[in-house]
């Protein structure tokens, strides 16, 4: 029978000669970072575009900038701008907080909760806002006034809907009620998407259930609830403009009633185009730092912000710039 050879160990020393050439082969090798010819190109012509925008916007008087100075903090629009942010809070508030008993009643295993909650989305997502708005505002013409008692039998007090329901009251009712089916889905998606080994294990350490969700499934379906809950609410900001059919001065109601009798349409729509960015502006802001508290879980360090984010960013392409 015969046997292999036992393999030869190289000697210690050629080993070593040997590790030390390859070194000196990679010493001796000019490393230069990829170079990135198309990038550089892509944003010299955007900031051309930019710069030709930002000109049209200084120079072509059709803008008519001293007209939208006079106006932007005109006092007319700022009661105008405070009714925009009261009904986009009201309707925020109600509709969510009605939004989040809806995603109980469809995740619960009541099946009548369930398909009545199922019907409330169908019906009010298939409605146009201002549809709902106008059938709110005249109600009155269905009932003029609602008792509240036993069912199907005596009412104990009643109350007057003509002097109830009024323009605001309409528009809040209705933005609550579109709202809080939207917010119901963008809930129930948010805590379906927590896995359900979590409460399985919760439940098997004897956590009772109320705190099974508060202190683990809601602040994990936070985390996919916020940015969907933040757009909700920014459409309600852009939506409520909407509610200028029933006469309520809100803040593009009043640009209009503006621009209806001096005739500068442009400089009063700019006027609410931005304000409309600055609500929005100081929402995103607020949404970065509520993601910061809730991605703790996920990381030792806090999320970087947006301006860190282009301030990392634009280091990195100067030192390759450099380089």
């Amino acid at each position: 029978m015969t046997t292999a050879a036992p393999a030869r160990a190289l000697p210690a020393a050629k080993a070593t000669t040997g590790t030390a050439l390859a070194g000196a082969d990679l010493a001796g090798i000019r490393t230069v970072p990829r170079r990135h010819p198309m990038r550089w190109v892509l944003a010299a012509g955007a900031l051309v575009l930019f710069a030709q925008f930002a000109h049209g916007l200084i120079v072509n008087p059709g803008w008519d900038w001293p007209t939208f100075a006079k106006y932007f903090t005109a006092t007319s629009i700022a009661h105008a701008l405070w009714t925009t942010v009261r009904l986009t809070a009201w309707g925020t508030a109600l509709g969510f907080l009605l939004g989040g008993l809806l995603a109980a009643a469809r995740l619960s295993a009541n099946p009548v909760l369930g398909v009545l909650a199922w019907g409330y989305v169908w019906l009010f997502r298939s409605i146009p806002l201002i549809v709902q708005i106008l059938f709110w505002f005249n109600i009155s013409y269905l009932y003029n006034s609602v008792g509240f008692g036993v069912p199907f039998g005596p009412a104990l007090f009643h109350v007057d809907v003509n002097s109830t329901i009024n323009g605001t009251t309409a528009a809040v009712v209705a933005l609550s009620l579109h709202q809080a089916a939207y917010a119901a889905e963008i809930i129930r998606g948010g805590i379906a998407a927590v896995d359900a080994g979590q409460r399985e294990a919760a439940e098997a350490l004897g956590v009772p259930r109320v705190q099974q969700t508060l202190r683990i499934v809601l602040p994990q379906a936070m985390r996919g609830i916020l940015p969907n809950a933040v757009n909700e609410i920014v459409n309600l900001f852009k939506g409520t403009s909407i509610v200028s059919v029933v006469a309520i001065s809100e803040l593009f109601y009043q640009v209009q009633i503006i621009y209806g009798r001096n005739g500068r349409v442009v400089p009063l729509l700019m006027v609410a185009t931005v304000w409309y960015l600055v609500l929005t502006t100081l929402l995103t802001i607020a949404q970065h730092y509520v993601e910061r508290h809730f991605a703790r879980s996920v990381g030792r360090a806090s999320p970087a912000s947006p301006w860190q984010k282009a301030r990392d960013r634009w280091a990195g392409l100067v030192r390759a710039a450099r380089a």
